[in-house]
């Protein structure tokens, strides 16, 4: 049996979104809502089973397989692209390629690790998963990424950080292992938000001020009312529409939010540890994967981090890095203790 509190079924988009479509969407948008929310509590029930292809001997080599599910519920499916290929034509592919390529390039030129379990795994992904499957998800193995609907959602490839993100979902899983409940869950989401706003920030060159800080942009349609699915700058202002309702995310312990729903919120209580991320990032300047980033991979890494570590744990843990790193007086744990201090994890 997997422990799935530790392993696979991390989709990209919360349930909550979901079941208001489900609820109160147009006929054809009801039934893909209704067969995505069953698509993904069975995945969360079985955990990854795909047996993983040849992966990189080479250290600073990635060793990208992309399939096509062609629209059917199958995994790995069809091999359309592997390591080294020119592009297919197809955006969805080519995007997956593109993305994947793009966070471990992150991972090893900024933190030198090679692939999900640092050592060289193979990067699988399947695009065109099932009939307008309007999710994207790890599943302990590999990557999967619908097609949406076309009417509210776009392709799930069509955001470099929702491929870098659950590409994350694995590397956490091989590290951490932080369990996918509550506010270790919650850490969890943020922090693939986190490696997934970096990995888009880094191939853009981007720094802190030029960044947007969103999550998902591009995936809703021009029907929805909504720049993104999350701001790490300004949780609780990605979205506002009469069907999705208003992004529910909090920015403040405050207003952290108790809840059995969402495996105990862990999409939405995300918010928090997002922000103190953009606060110490904005406080430190430059290129967020070098300086913030940094910090948050070692911790992401440290041994101490436990399964079950809520926010207070995980923010310690910044700070005794940053400090580690740079100095109990320096610059650098100056902002992660006022990072932290603001969204009212810290005192």
């Amino acid at each position: 049996m997997t422990d799935h509190s530790a392993s696979g079924g991390r989709s990209f988009l919360p349930p909550y979104l979901l079941e208001r479509v489900a609820s109160a969407g147009s006929d054809h948008q009801r039934e893909c809502a209704r067969q995505t929310l069953l698509v993904d509590q069975q995945f969360r029930a079985r955990g990854g089973a795909t047996a993983l292809p040849p992966g990189s001997p080479e250290r600073g080599v990635p060793a990208r397989y992309v399939h096509s599910a062609e629209q059917r519920q199958v995994l790995p499916g069809r091999l359309v692209r592997r390591e080294g290929e020119g592009d297919s034509g197809d955006p969805a592919v080519d995007e997956a390629y593109r993305g994947l390529g793009a966070t471990y390039r992150l991972f090893w030129e900024a933190y030198e690790r090679h692939s999900i379990d640092a050592e060289g795994m193979a990067l699988l992904a399947t695009v065109h998963y099932g009939r307008d499957y309007e999710n994207a998800f790890w599943d302990g193995q590999q990557m999967v990424f619908g097609d949406g609907d076309g009417e509210l959602f776009n392709r799930f490839t069509v955001a470099l950080d929702i491929v870098a993100h659950e590409l994350t979902h694995g590397v956490i899983q091989h590290e951490a292992a932080l369990a996918y409940v509550g506010q270790s869950g919650a850490l969890n989401e943020s922090l693939c938000d986190v490696f997934g706003s970096l990995a888009r920030q880094r191939e853009l060159g981007q720094s802190v001020d030029e960044a947007d800080w969103l999550i998902g942009k591009g995936l809703f349609t021009e029907r929805v009312a909504g720049r993104a699915l999350r701001s790490m700058a300004r949780p609780g202002t990605a979205y506002d529409d009469p069907l999705l309702g208003r992004d529910p995310q909090p920015d403040h312990m405050d207003a952290f939010v108790e809840t059995e729903a969402d495996s105990g919120g862990v999409h939405i209580n995300s918010g928090i540890p997002n922000r103190a991320f953009h606060l110490a990032a904005m406080a430190l300047g430059g290129r967020a994967w070098e300086r913030a980033g940094r910090i948050w991979y070692d911790t992401l890494v440290d041994r101490r981090l436990e399964q079950d570590s809520d926010f207070a744990a995980f923010a310690a843990l910044t700070l005794d890095n940053a400090e580690r790193r740079h100095g109990a007086s320096s610059q650098e744990a100056t902002a992660v203790r006022e990072g932290w201090r603001r969204v009212g994890v810290l005192s």
